[in-house]
């Protein structure tokens, strides 16, 4: 059955992603679709012989895959990102070159700030990689933000975000990725991937970070085969499983287990350290439900594949020092993360993690650039406090413009 999707521009588009799970490319378009939460029909031809003859029909006996195809009739083979995303309607190119404030980041804290940014007339671009929300976006429940007393949707939270900053008329991309930050003279140049130069008075890196993988040769290959960072994302594809596994006892891991539950007979929670490190409340919930297994002091060692697709997962104990064997249907990691400032490392100081610098201004070490959230340096990763940094970085870029006479004297008022 195909999915619907409305897509960013307001059509309604149906999707069905022809492909293979050892297809590299096909794992990318399926992440690209994902981010940008446009529900798709995956079919697997290596599963589907009459999937693979459309395939063939569609391309005229080609059978180059991935193969996308929309409600219109279009199709792509093997699309890049760029084009997914002008098919989808995503805002692509700025509309001008010149702004007060660049806002590199399009989560919670670079939102938060172009909300404030826009209340105080400053004329800013939010320019995302993915797609407008970050990790917010991707998360199943969110159950301690303020105002939402009986949680709320990570999906629905990041929509209302986004539905503020167009109440104020930011202009918003996502799907275009910033290539490289540069002074010229006073001004922040930002360069982006599409090969469209901004120039703006001063800019806020809020890029996020991503979930950490677990290094394991054959890791990389299995990726959307059977191994996975986003059980929102994937999980539903694995409806039915005899077992999933999930690696990491954190908050991530523990809420995301407990979204999988809905779908497998069996979770398996793996943890290296000695116990949980979740919230009490999430092991209480944890412990209540007998479809979970808890294994501590239990690491990773080995992913083996089998015909393109995970096969079994080993790992240690680091007690006993037993060797464990399982063959779950999938697995999910959830270990830690890692910040996505690769961008960076020829413009800003970065920690030896990768992460931002900042002084208490949150000012990163190039003049008129700020750092919000996950991204920075000494963040508590968190949203409530991610969304707090944006709104305090851009006060005081504002300041910063202000001293430039490049704004007009007003407060941010809330």
């Amino acid at each position: 059955m195909l999915l619907v999707v409305k897509a960013t521009g307001g059509a309604v588009a149906m999707i069905r992603v022809y492909g293979a799970p050892w297809c590299p490319d096909c794992r990318r378009v399926k992440k690209f679709l994902t981010e940008h939460r446009a529900r798709y029909d995956w079919v697997d031809i290596d599963q589907d012989i009459q999937a693979h003859a459309e395939v063939r029909r569609l391309q005229n006996g080609g059978q180059t895959i991935p193969t996308v195809v929309f409600d219109d009739g279009a199709m792509m083979v093997n699309p890049s990102n760029h084009t997914i995303a002008a098919k989808l309607g995503l805002n692509l190119r700025a509309e001008r070159d010149v702004y007060d404030l660049a806002i590199i980041g399009g989560g919670p804290a670079g939102l938060a700030a172009a909300i404030y940014a826009a209340r105080e007339g400053i004329d800013a671009v939010v320019v995302d990689k993915g797609a407008l929300g970050g990790q917010a976006g991707a998360t199943q429940q969110i159950d301690n933000y303020p105002g939402f007393p009986d949680g709320v949707g990570g999906a629905e939270l990041a929509a209302r975000f986004v539905a503020q900053g167009r109440r104020y008329g930011v202009e918003l991309l996502s799907a275009v990725e910033v290539a490289q930050l540069a002074l010229d003279g006073q001004d922040v140049t930002v360069a982006l991937s599409s090969g469209q130069q901004l120039c703006a008075g001063a800019a806020i890196v809020a890029t996020g970070s991503s979930y950490r993988r677990l290094g394991l040769p054959g890791e990389d290959e299995l990726i959307g085969a059977g191994v996975h960072y986003c059980a929102t994302c994937d999980g539903p594809f694995y409806h039915g499983a005899d077992e999933l596994l999930v690696v990491g006892g954190g908050n991530s891991g523990l809420e995301e287990a407990l979204f999988l539950s809905q779908f497998a007979g069996r979770v398996r929670i793996v943890e290296q350290s000695p116990a949980l490190k979740g919230s009490t409340l999430l092991q209480n919930k944890i412990s209540e439900h007998p479809e979970f297994t808890v294994h501590t002091n239990t690491q990773i060692t080995a992913l083996t594949a089998k015909a393109g697709k995970l096969y079994e997962v080993t790992a240690r104990d680091a007690v006993t020092g037993e060797q464990l064997n399982w063959r779950p249907d999938a697995a999910f990691v959830y270990i830690g993360m890692d910040p996505n400032s690769g961008f960076l490392r020829q413009s800003l100081h970065l920690d030896q993690w990768g992460f931002v610098t900042t002084d208490d201004t949150l000012a990163a070490s190039m003049p008129g650039v700020y750092a919000a959230g996950d991204v920075r340096a000494g963040s508590t990763k968190q949203l409530g406090t991610a969304v707090g940094e944006g709104i305090t970085a851009l006060i005081h870029a504002r300041q910063y413009l202000q001293r430039r006479g490049m704004t007009r004297s007003l407060s941010v008022n809330a």
